[in-house]
């Protein structure tokens, strides 16, 4: 009986399709994308576990595992991712439209270049935290700084890869769509805005991605509330399993927020054609 199980088992991974399927698998992207991070985290579990780190200062990834459990049945982790998200989320939109507009407007316009591009250089310049301070003395210590820092941090990246992304557009393509007898508007939604639309999205997953850094600098300085004040206070206590599990989440969060625009990108982008390695 032993004996025909192990035929067929022998039978069935020699397949051909069987290994096709497991050589594919191993050559994934996906996996191979996943594979150095779970290194790191083996390595930290058995630096953990064998004692070399300190449980203290530096907790196993079973610990914040434990801990990330503890705060989620307590429900003082989704308390405060839901107000973390709903900050970037109306800071995002905020910014997404203020800079998307702004990039249009120097993009398109010299005068426009000339009336919107230096403040926003200046602006681009000044670290979060020098901007937090000012933030709370004009808007209290409410939602409003919170959001507006948001909003800041996703602008500038927005605006810039906006109009360097028109501006870097080939002159040729111009040239064919004047002989063509396009319009100005055609030339600007035809051909400038198609051309440079891979910047902008680039510039986009940027933003996002600031706009995590700018909640979380947002919510450590001035916040009763979201996952910056639970980490503030796992710091005061000197919880590292607790600040562990806010980076993490922050992280994770970040990376949703990237691969959501990278699906974005392969939708408005399905025309092009790109190396991928």
């Amino acid at each position: 009986m032993s004996r025909s199980i192990a035929t067929n088992a022998s039978a069935f991974t020699s397949r051909p399709h069987f290994r096709l399927r497991l050589a594919s698998l191993y050559r994934s992207r996906q996996l191979q994308s996943w594979l150095s991070t779970l290194v790191l985290l083996l390595a930290w579990h058995l630096a953990s576990t064998s004692g070399y780190l300190n449980a203290r200062t530096l907790p196993g990834p079973l610990q914040v595992l434990e801990t990330a459990l503890d705060l989620t049945l307590s429900g003082a982790l989704f308390e405060a991712l839901a107000v973390s998200t709903a900050r970037v989320l109306a800071g995002s939109i905020m910014g997404i439209l203020v800079g998307l507009s702004l990039g249009l407007i120097a993009g398109f316009s010299r005068l426009g270049e000339a009336v919107v591009d230096k403040p926003l250089q200046m602006l681009r310049t000044i670290p979060f935290t020098a901007l937090v301070p000012l933030l709370i003395l004009w808007f209290g210590i409410d939602e409003t700084p919170k959001v507006l820092l948001v909003a800041l941090g996703v602008l500038i990246p927005l605006y810039v890869n906006t109009f360097r992304g028109i501006r870097n557009v080939d002159i040729k393509l111009i040239e064919v769509a004047r002989v063509a007898r396009m319009s100005r508007l055609g030339i600007a939604t035809r051909v400038l805005l198609p051309a440079a639309l891979p910047t902008i999205l680039i510039g986009l997953r940027f933003a996002l991605g600031l706009g995590w850094i700018a909640v979380i600098v947002a919510e450590t300085v001035g916040a009763n509330s979201g996952i910056g004040f639970l980490l503030n206070n796992a710091r005061q206590y000197v919880r590292t399993d607790v600040m562990l599990v806010c980076v993490s989440l922050y992280a994770i969060l970040g990376l949703v927020t990237d691969y959501a625009v990278s699906r974005l990108e392969k939708v408005l982008l399905s025309w092009r054609v790109v190396y991928t390695g």
